[in-house]
């Protein structure tokens, strides 16, 4: 099973790596225009999600020596939730829920977002925590049970 869990996790990688390369490209339909940044965040999240897995793979494995199957579902899941967190890291920025500097400029980027989604995807648990905390402060939404918790990996 861990060379299965290995094997996903470089080929997810590597595909969220390629999928990022044909949109800065210009690969995508011009009908998907409107979401390209929005999408390009999320496979960011992704690379950023499957490090964080792969690092988790050679630090239980080998390092701590303490690899447990009871974690196997979270390896093939936590690439999705770190795709969701990339997405929403955009949608947040875009709304002005979050901020990345504070004087705007006129020559700016999408590499704020692209950062922010990479961090998204890298740490999903910090990052929802920030997100309820905007939550709780824009509209008054109690913080979930699970925020805050702490996690094994």
């Amino acid at each position: 099973m861990l060379f299965f869990i290995c094997f996903y996790l470089l080929t997810l990688s590597v595909g969220a790596v390629v999928a990022v390369a044909a949109l800065f490209l210009n690969f995508l339909p011009e009908t998907f225009e409107p979401i390209r940044v929005a999408l390009t965040c999320g496979l960011i999240g992704v690379i950023g999600g499957t490090l964080y897995c792969i690092r988790a793979v050679y630090v239980n494995k080998c390092v701590r020596q303490t690899w447990d199957p009871t974690w196997h579902v979270w390896y093939f899941l936590r690439p999705f939730a770190s795709f969701l967190s990339g997405g929403a890291s955009f949608l947040f920025l875009k709304a002005g829920l979050l901020v990345l500097e504070s004087s705007s400029k006129q020559n700016s980027t999408e590499l704020g977002f692209y950062a922010l989604a990479f961090i998204a995807g890298l740490n999903v648990d910090k990052f929802v925590t920030k997100i309820e905390g905007v939550a709780h402060a824009v509209w008054g939404i109690e913080k979930s049970r699970s925020a805050g918790e702490n996690t094994k990996t």
